[in-house]
């Protein structure tokens, strides 16, 4: 495949095959491993945008019609066949994230379509975040007043705050939201059987897991190094009406955590472990595996008999077989646990057959 002519950052170039025959269109981008983003057969203009805009908008309208969720994706890159494109919706805010210069050139160059799109949606306030290396999250304000540091959104019903200004991504890890919902279902689950049920959520952020599983009636605790993360995490258990009695909130390294813990002798009858990607590229999978392996068997030691294991993976290099290979006997240390579920992105983060690297997120429910 070749570009037909010259191009710069952001242009879009015709795509061909080596005797010349037309392949299609896409973004050319200079510094970027990935020289062009392809976009489809027709040329990268305003109304090809706001058509692919539409198609995306039209499909989270139906997803949430409910209004009992007001934090989701809008726009999913690859997914939505828009390359490079990443907008995620907290209540009136929006945020957006471009992958690569040429997205951003792109953003740039097609603005007032993204903007009367979102209008549309009842979006008040865009913004366009990056994070610089080493440095601090930058953000600029493309229409509307400046976000607040905090908002309050809703995700199946449940209040939750969502740091703007210093969290994740774009502030929560929405990819997430449906897998937070059966956690709080398996706690539902384990309840039943009679007596407490206890959680153990390490890698917590934003202690989501942990908020779905207290609000079933469990008690948590909830494990991440960021102090940051849990002032967050509190601050949704206070807007939900859950108190923080009997819920902790530990910050400490995991694998520390996990020792002390195992030499204490302190059991959990529900762990969910959703650690960030240990495969940044494809070299790095069998490190990143090795790393699984053994995350998920000291984390297993701490299930009670008769628990349940939610693991989770979004590292993209690490295929859902690899990574069920890493929750074997040997790795978990156990013979008693059985795969029963595995759940991938939510709908609002669609993929393409073509791209299985959209299909990153893995949760496997082990009984």
């Amino acid at each position: 495949m070749r570009v037909k002519g010259t191009a710069s950052t952001g242009d879009c170039v015709a795509l061909a095959d080596e005797a010349g025959t037309a392949l299609g269109f896409g973004i050319f981008d200079a510094g970027s491993p990935l020289a062009v983003r392809v976009w489809g057969d027709e040329p990268i203009d305003d109304t090809l945008l706001a058509t692919r805009l539409e198609s995306a908008l039209a499909l989270r309208r139906s997803l949430f019609s409910d209004g009992k969720t007001s934090a989701h994706r809008l726009l999913n890159g690859e997914g939505d066949r828009v390359p490079g494109l990443v907008v995620d919706r907290y209540a009136g805010v929006a945020v957006l994230r471009t992958d690569g210069d040429a997205a951003s050139v792109l953003v740039e160059r097609h603005e007032h379509v993204l903007v009367e799109a979102l209008r549309g949606e009842g979006i008040t306030t865009l913004v366009k975040r990056a994070a610089t290396k080493g440095g601090p999250k930058e953000s600029r304000v493309i229409f509307g007043p400046e976000p607040p540091a905090r908002i309050a959104v809703t995700e199946h019903g449940v209040p939750f705050e969502v740091d703007l200004a210093q969290g994740q991504k774009t502030g929560a890890f929405l990819d997430q939201r449906d897998n937070r919902a059966r956690v709080g279902e398996l706690a539902r689950h384990l309840l039943a059987r009679g007596g407490p049920v206890s959680v153990l959520n390490l890698f917590s952020y934003a202690g989501g897991f942990s908020l779905h599983a207290a609000l079933a009636g469990a008690k948590t605790t909830s494990v991440d190094v960021a102090p940051l993360a849990h002032k967050t995490a509190q601050e949704s258990f206070r807007a939900a009406g859950v108190p923080l009695t009997g819920h902790a909130f530990v910050a400490a390294d995991v694998y520390a955590f996990l020792e002390t813990a195992k030499k204490k002798g302190n059991r959990f009858d529900l762990v969910i472990s959703d650690p960030p990607s240990f495969a940044p590229s494809e070299k790095t999978v069998p490190r990143a595996l090795a790393a699984y392996r053994t995350l998920h068997g000291a984390a297993a030691s701490l299930l009670a008999p008769g628990g349940i294991f939610c693991a989770a993976s979004c590292s993209s290099h690490v295929g859902l077989e690899a990574f069920l290979g890493t929750l074997d006997d040997a790795a978990l240390g156990r013979r008693d646990l059985r795969v029963t579920d595995t759940y991938g992105p939510p709908p609002d983060h669609p993929t393409l057959s073509s791209f299985p690297e959209g299909r990153y997120l893995k949760l496997v429910v082990l009984r």
